[in-house]
């Protein structure tokens, strides 16, 4: 069976790196991208523009941010399920996402087996 592949989307290195090493160690393929734009430039490179089985993507970043990104994501991809993430305790756009489709809303810092819990659902339930 061929690994699930995993997009990651944030702006924070440090997290980002976390997340894709909690993923690879887990048997997932992982892609990562630093902002929205470069993760909708991802997921439409080559022939295939379905590169990821998930997207995790950062609500707050720079350039596209993760509430437009995930618009696109969603729109585009929608049999791609995507997991929304934040820093912030502002979590009022959290209901209108999950009106957009996103299957899980995470709070950071996330734990890896909260992480990992999250990502087998949503893959699971693809």
């Amino acid at each position: 069976m061929a690994l699930r592949r995993i997009l990651v989307v944030d702006d924070d290195a440090d997290l980002r790196q976390s997340v894709r090493m909690t993923l690879v160690k887990a048997g997932y393929e992982v892609i990562v991208a630093e902002d929205g734009e470069k993760a909708i430039a991802a997921v439409q490179a080559g022939d295939n523009p379905r590169k990821a089985d998930l997207i995790i993507c950062d609500l707050y970043m720079p350039k596209v941010g993760g509430v437009e990104a995930i618009a696109y994501f969603r729109s585009h991809l929608p049999a791609v399920p995507v997991i929304a993430m934040t820093g912030s305790q502002d979590i009022s756009s959290a209901e209108s996402l999950f009106r957009q489709g996103i299957v899980e809303f995470l709070l950071k810092p996330v734990g890896p087996s909260e992480l990992l819990g999250a990502v087998a659902k949503a893959l699971k339930d693809r």
